[in-house]
């Protein structure tokens, strides 16, 4: 299938590739058109750089800017009706120093990227994961796999990305809907985030 990239820095290059290995397209989309091409380039064949409007075209969609940007990157696109947005924000007002949060007046990050993107199907996954562990794969021992949460609303949407993530070769554990799932999965406020969880096959 076709996977539309907002953004296209560590998170998306680490689904990015693994999604070119499973035989799916990838379009990737950043405000640096000259980087942008050399990511393109060096993930290869089915990698593609397009416009914001043509990857949240794609019938699944990753989110992954940091929190900053997500007003900018999700307004004036065309309406979601259904497609799939996963959404891999944590709200971290500055991306280097990953332990200030932004204040969101006890709501849950992805209730606000769900507002941001009404019609859309979100699903939470990839942010209780450092980029790096992502990148580093899912088997770092013989017989166990990393492991990626996610949560969602829609039980055919998070199907659709557990079986995506699943066939990279990680292992998934839903954590329900996103009032109860997404709070298990906040950055800093949960115990789900950040910590390397394997599962044995």
């Amino acid at each position: 299938m076709k996977i539309g990239m907002l953004g296209a820095g560590d998170i998306a290059r680490g689904v990015a590739k693994y999604a070119l290995e499973q035989g799916h397209e990838v379009l990737l989309c950043n405000q640096n058109p000259a980087k942008l091409a050399r990511i393109v380039a060096e993930l290869g064949p089915g990698a593609a750089g397009v416009s914001r409007a043509e990857a949240a075209a794609a019938e699944v969609v990753l989110l992954a800017v940091p929190w900053e940007s997500i007003h900018d990157v999700l307004a004036g696109l065309p309406p979601w009706n259904g497609r799939i947005l996963i959404d891999t924000t944590n709200p971290f007002l500055n991306p280097q120093h990953l332990n200030v949060l932004d204040d969101l007046g006890g709501r849950i990050s992805s209730e606000i990227v769900a507002d941001l993107a009404p019609g859309a199907r979100l699903v939470k996954a990839f942010n209780t994961m450092f980029a790096s562990k992502l990148a580093e794969g899912p088997r770092p021992l013989a017989g166990a796999r990393r492991v990626l949460f996610v949560s969602g609303d829609d039980e055919a949407a998070k199907t659709t990305v557990t079986s995506l993530i699943e066939s990279f070769g990680f292992a998934t554990i839903d954590l329900g809907d996103l009032k109860v799932g997404g709070r298990m999965q906040q950055a800093k406020t949960a115990p789900l985030a950040g910590p390397d969880f394997l599962l044995p096959d």
